[in-house]
């Protein structure tokens, strides 16, 4: 009996520990995008998403605006890289299952007063979790 109630709880530990490595693998992949867009750096904005992920995203008078992440990134070209360009990111929520994701972020431009949510859909290839598809809104104002 003792045996049997060692194994489960070792099996239990073992899932525990193997969840949490793939939430902390999410949010690098998800971190990762989230510093290249705060300090213009267009490759590590790249870098955690499939080749062929599309950006659908808020642009004014347009209902929806799609970039790859390439198109996206040469936005941040001509600004100085390494510079923090204001734009905040925070992660507030993974749900994980098995080998795809999904992500919540928050992203604040205090001097626009904007706020934007991202939602990530990622998926883990190779053994690496790569953003498949981001869809963003720019939410309105409180005030």
């Amino acid at each position: 009996m003792k045996i049997h109630f060692f194994t489960i709880f070792l099996a239990l530990i073992g899932c525990l520990l193997n969840a949490q490595l793939e939430e902390k693998a999410i949010r690098a992949s998800l971190q990762g995008y989230i510093d290249g867009s705060s300090y213009n750096d267009p490759e590590k904005i790249v870098a955690p998403f499939y080749e062929d992920a599309r950006m659908f995203l808020s642009k004014k008078d347009q209902p929806i605006y799609i970039l790859s992440p390439a198109a996206y990134a040469a936005l941040f070209e001509k600004r100085e890289k390494g510079v923090f360009n204001g734009r905040v990111g925070t992660i507030l929520g993974i749900d994980q299952q098995h080998d795809i994701a999904t992500a919540k972020v928050e992203i604040l431009m205090a001097k626009e007063k904007l706020r934007f949510i991202d939602l990530f859909l990622l998926k883990k290839m190779q053994g690496e979790w790569k953003i498949i598809s981001k869809a963003a809104t720019l939410m309105p104002d409180k005030d």
